[in-house]
């Protein structure tokens, strides 16, 4: 009688490490199958302007005020690129042209890219929109454009036409 529990405890622990060991093996093939996913996300995430390759070679900016991204650094004149929900960068401003860049307001198109967690779709999603910067103040490093409206030009990515974004 004893063999028999025996014997039946130790098939018990042959299939208990053999289910072990294929559900390791299967986490981590699907850890792995994923890893190329990982790595183009990051090669196809926007940029935003701390990373973009802006630096201005000593020229002056005649007195225009530049754009802080997400209130931080130094201001950035004419960027291409703007984050829009600082907290988890889901909403980012990208291919930014300027139209209209002066000392009290600035004027240009692009396009809102927003994250598939951010807008709770399936996809990553953009908006071509028209950006407003205004509200020009001194900063620490130069002046600065304090406030961004983003106007859409068709769908929306929250429901509303014009977005207001604090830059300070």
């Amino acid at each position: 009688m004893t063999d028999r529990a025996g014997a039946r405890w130790a098939r018990g622990r042959t299939a208990l490490a053999a289910f072990v060991v294929v559900t390791a093996l299967a986490a981590g093939g699907v850890w792995f199958s994923q890893a190329s996913d990982r790595a183009s996300a990051v090669g196809s995430a926007p940029k935003t302007a701390a990373v973009q390759d802006v630096k201005s070679p000593g020229k002056p900016s005649g007195g225009l005020p530049g754009v802080r991204d997400c209130g931080m650094g130094e201001p950035v004149i004419k960027p291409q690129v703007i984050t829009l929900a600082c907290a988890d960068a889901g909403m980012v401003a990208t291919e930014i042209t300027w139209d209209r860049y002066g000392s009290q307001e600035a004027e240009g198109t692009g396009v809102v890219q927003v994250e598939k967690t951010a807008a709770g779709a399936g996809v990553d999603a953009g908006f071509p929109a028209t950006f407003r910067l205004y509200g020009a103040e001194p900063v620490k490093g130069g002046r600065a454009f304090t406030g961004l409206e983003v106007t859409y030009e068709g769908s929306t990515p929250l429901g509303d036409t014009t977005e207001m974004y604090n830059l300070a």
